[in-house]
């Protein structure tokens, strides 16, 4: 009798391992959208709802006294097409933002200069310069209407030089003066400060080969210091821009909009139009406006930033 072998029976064939889901790579994208999810839910609960909400209301009339929220659809871009109102509030919003603008960063990189030198007392200066900065922007508004009322602080100064001076707050031009200059002493430690930090990190060998060159003091300062501050001088600008056209303290404390309509700057215009005479609708659509406007600045000079910042061609 022939004995035949068995075969061997076949090994079982394995399901291919699944690869785990929680790989490395998921772990490090799940970890990073843990650390920006605060920053996002604020963006998204502070910015994005509270725009989406402002072009709802502008689509609408919003009386809160009689109770009545009407759709009107177009109808408060037709009216903020022709307000008559509206271009006063236009030219005084960019008379006020230019003459900050100009005056601010000029004299905080002059400022910043000065007590860049190593001389006695620089830091007494920059606590000086800087402390109006931490200063409650309505209690420094309210000091700074008494003293340039027509009996007030400043116009006694000028008078022991035997000078008349002006009723600040109550001419057409010397109004719109002062509240710049309110401002410009308010805001003016902060770009200081940035520019000071900026300027300690120039290379001082730049300005001794610039000098060995025969470079003057103010060639050393337009070839060298401005173009590597450069990042720093768009920085404060983008800032002071956006800062100047949302200004609406220093208005409604100082002049409220006048004498006539000549400091009534976009965003008390909106003020009034909302909480004031209660045509909420409309002074969202004046809100819109205000938003396109600091949006085309920002991003005009972003894009302008390839023409004259430093690295950045």
């Amino acid at each position: 009798m022939t004995l035949v072998a068995e075969k061997p029976a076949p090994a079982p064939v394995r399901a291919p391992e699944r690869a785990p889901y929680w790989t490395m790579r998921r772990r490090d994208e799940l970890a990073g959208w843990l650390m920006v999810a605060p920053q996002l839910a604020g963006i998204v609960a502070f910015v994005v709802v509270p725009l989406g909400l402002v072009v709802w209301y502008s689509l609408h009339e919003w009386n809160v006294l009689a109770g009545t929220f009407d759709f009107v659809g177009g109808a408060n871009y037709e009216q903020l097409g022709s307000d008559p109102r509206l271009g006063p509030a236009l030219r005084a919003t960019g008379l006020f933002s230019i003459g900050l603008v100009v005056l601010n960063l000029s004299l905080a990189l002059f400022l910043a200069v000065l007590l860049n030198q190593k001389l006695r007392g620089t830091v007494v200066f920059r606590t000086l310069f800087f402390s109006p900065v931490v200063v409650t922007l309505v209690a420094w508004t309210i000091v700074w209407g008494f003293l340039l009322q027509d009996n007030g602080g400043v116009n006694g100064f000028l008078d022991l030089l035997g000078i008349d001076g002006p009723n600040w707050l109550r001419g057409d031009t010397t109004a719109m003066i002062a509240v710049i200059v309110v401002q410009l002493f308010k805001g003016v430690g902060l770009n200081m400060v940035l520019f000071l930090a900026a300027l300690q990190g120039v290379p001082a060998e730049l300005y001794e080969a610039a000098r060995i060159d025969g470079a003057s003091a103010w060639a050393r300062f337009r070839r060298v210091t401005v173009p590597l501050i450069s990042p720093t001088i768009l920085l404060t600008s983008i800032l002071t821009v956006v800062g100047s056209l949302q200004v609406f303290a220093q208005i409604a404390v100082l002049t409220q909009g006048g004498p006539g309509t000549s400091t009534t700057v976009l965003v008390y215009y909106l003020y009034q139009q909302a909480f004031q005479f209660h045509h909420f609708g409309y002074g969202a659509t004046i809100s819109l406006l205000l938003f396109i406007i600091v949006l085309a600045l920002t991003v005009l000079q972003w894009r302008m930033r390839k023409r004259w910042v430093f690295h950045e061609s």
